[in-house]
C-alpha cells in the first residue's frame, strides 16, 4: 500500500494520521510549519468532541482545559443563560493541536514540513518537492490550496477576527465557566476562558462592518463596545498592542457533496459550520474518523464525501439559521429572550447543531 498523504496537521489531519497509522497505513503528515501555531477558531470543545478525543487517547483535562458548563447570550442589554447538556471545555488550539500532532507521530505517522502550493490528482506540489500518492486527505482548515478552492459567492462575506485578552480576576468573575455569545447586527463574538485564564474572543462579522470602521480591526472593536456594554466589559483588560488575528471570506454554510477520486476532504474542507454552534472541532474529528474508516474499507472518496455531506447537512443548516437570526437586532433579541424564559430552547438548538 502506497503511503497516504495527509495535508494539514491541525485536528482533522492529525486525527486522520493517528487512525491511519494505527491501522498500519504509514501516513505522511504534511504541514507548512514545524512550530504549532494558535489557530483563530476552535477554542471551544463540545461534550461530543471531548468524548471522541478521549476515545482517541487525548483528554482535554490532562491539558489543563477549562471546564465550561453554561451558555450565556447577550443582545444589547438583554441577557440569558442556559446549562449545557454536558461538560465542555475551553482549550487553546495551540495546546490541542500540539497534543494531537504528537499523538499522530507517536503512533507512527511521519511528519514532513512543506508549504503546499497546489493539489492535483494523486499529488501535492510543495515548495520543497512534489508529494505523490493515490490517496490524499485534505485537512488544510479554512485555508484553501490552489486546485481545490471552495466557492466564495457572498456579496458581503464573513470575516473571522480573534483577540486574546490576558487573564484577570475581572474576567474570571464575568465569564467564569460559561461560553458567551455576544450578538451584534451583522455578526457575533464568542468568548471562552482557556487553560491559562486568558479570554479567547473570536468574532465572525460581515466584511461591511470592518469597512465601516475604516478597515481597522481596533476601530471595529471600539465601535462594537460603544453599543454593547457587556462586550465592552470583556475588553477592559485589552490593550491596543495586543495582536488581532484575521481570516477573510469564510464560507460559512458550505458543504462538500463531491470530490475527485482519491481525495478525502476533512474538517473545514468538508463542511464549514458557523462558529456560534461551537461544532467546528467535532466536524474535524468526525470527518477524519469517517474518512479513514471509508478508506480502510475500500469506500471511494466521492462516496465518502457524499455520505458525509448528508450527515453534515442538518447541523450546518441549523447553525446557519441561528446565525442568520442573530445577525438582526430583532432576531438577536428574540433568541435571547426565548432562552431567558425557556432555557430548553437553547439546549434544543445545541442538539440540532451537533454532528
Amino acid at each position: 500500500m502506497m503511503q497516504p498523504l495527509v495535508l494539514g496537521a491541525g485536528p482533522a489531519g492529525s486525527v486522520a494520521a493517528t487512525l491511519l497509522a494505527r491501522a498500519g497505513a504509514k501516513p505522511v503528515l504534511l504541514d507548512r510549519s514545524e512550530h504549532v501555531g494558535d489557530a483563530i477558531c476552535g477554542g471551544f470543545l463540545s461534550w461530543r468532541t471531548v468524548e471522541n478525543l478521549r476515545k482517541l487517547g487525548c483528554d482535554p483535562e490532562s491539558l489543563s482545559a477549562r471546564q465550561i458548563n453554561r451558555l450565556r447570550l447577550f443582545a444589547r442589554d438583554a441577557t440569558a443563560q442556559a446549562s449545557l447538556p454536558a461538560c465542555a471545555f475551553g482549550l487553546s488550539r495551540k495546546s490541542l493541536d500540539r497534543s494531537l500532532r504528537e499523538l499522530a507521530i507517536a503512533n507512527g505517522a511521519k511528519l514532513e514540513i512543506d508549504q503546499a502550493r497546489e493539489v492535483l490528482p494523486g499529488r501535492i506540489v510543495g515548495e520543497r518537492r512534489e508529494w505523490t500518492s493515490p490517496t490524499i486527505f485534505l485537512a488544510s482548515g479554512k485555508h484553501d490550496v490552489r486546485g481545490e478552492r471552495r466557492p466564495r459567492q457572498a456579496n458581503d462575506p464573513a470575516l473571522g477576527l480573534r483577540i486574546r485578552v490576558p487573564p484577570s480576576p475581572t474576567l474570571e468573575t464575568r465569564v467564569g465557566d460559561a461560553i458567551e455569545l455576544h450578538l451584534f447586527e451583522g455578526g457575533y463574538a464568542g468568548i471562552v476562558l482557556q487553560e491559562d485564564g486568558s479570554a479567547n474572543i473570536c468574532l465572525a462579522l460581515r466584511k461591511s462592518l470592518l469597512a465601516e470602521a475604516g478597515s481597522d480591526p481596533w476601530s471595529l472593536l471600539n465601535n462594537l463596545a460603544a453599543h454593547h456594554p457587556h462586550f465592552a466589559q470583556r475588553l477592559d483588560n485589552a490593550s491596543r498592542d495586543l495582536p488581532i488575528d484575521t481570516i477573510g471570506s469564510v464560507p460559512y454554510g458550505w458543504i462538500a457533496h463531491d470530490t475527485q477520486a482519491g481525495l478525502y476532504r476533512l474538517g473545514d474542507q468538508a463542511a464549514v459550520i458557523p462558529s456560534l454552534a461551537g461544532e467546528g472541532m467535532a466536524i474535524a474529528v468526525t470527518s477524519a474518523r469517517v474518512a479513514v474508516e471509508a478508506f480502510l474499507s475500500g469506500e471511494t472518496a466521492p462516496r465518502y464525501q457524499t455520505g458525509f455531506g448528508v450527515r453534515a447537512r442538518r447541523p450546518v443548516a441549523a447553525a446557519k439559521l441561528f446565525w442568520t437570526m442573530s445577525e438582526t437586532a430583532s432576531g438577536a433579541l428574540t433568541m435571547t429572550r426565548l432562552t431567558n424564559y425557556l432555557p430548553g430552547i437553547a439546549r434544543l438548538a445545541m442538539r440540532l447543531s451537533r454532528i
